[in-house]
């Protein structure tokens, strides 16, 4: 199954501490054994990196810790999806036309993504948020 997995899926099954990181590793799990092909948008690791090196966990989780787990965790095991400006484009003009606003923006790359490389689940813990982006890809979405 091709999988595309969110920012905060990761964030989850990377970081024991997070409250539903029992349940989110056995995602990150299927990657890693090759019973699902796992891809994460580019956006994401920018953002996977910035929330590592802030969560309020103790001990904190130190640049070079966070470098590796990404290292480990996506690029060792992800095809990361990159967006064209023609992606971008498209993605603006469906959030200009539909009223989305704000932060949500983010999560529209990540998205669009998924369904640029016609992904079969998104794997998020913001399924409600995803579901106001792209209405028609919902069934798509998944919780972990």
């Amino acid at each position: 199954m091709r999988v595309l997995l969110d920012t905060s899926l990761l964030v989850a099954a990377m970081v024991e501490a997070h409250p539903v990181h029992a349940r989110a590793l056995p995602w990150l799990q299927r990657v890693k054994d090759g019973t699902h092909r796992g891809f994460v948008a580019a956006h994401s690791i920018a953002e996977l990196y910035s929330i590592l090196t802030t969560l309020p966990v103790q001990p904190r989780i130190a640049p070079a810790i966070a470098w590796r787990l990404i290292h480990q965790n996506v690029f060792g095991l992800c095809d990361v999806v990159s967006l064209s400006r023609e992606d971008y484009a498209i993605v603006i003009d469906h959030l200009s036309e539909s009223g989305i606003v704000g932060g949500l923006t983010y999560d529209a790359l990540i998205l669009y993504a998924g369904i640029k490389t016609e992904v079969e689940r998104v794997v998020t813990l913001n399924e409600k948020d995803f579901r106001k982006i792209y209405p028609h890809f919902a069934d798509r979405l998944t919780g972990p």
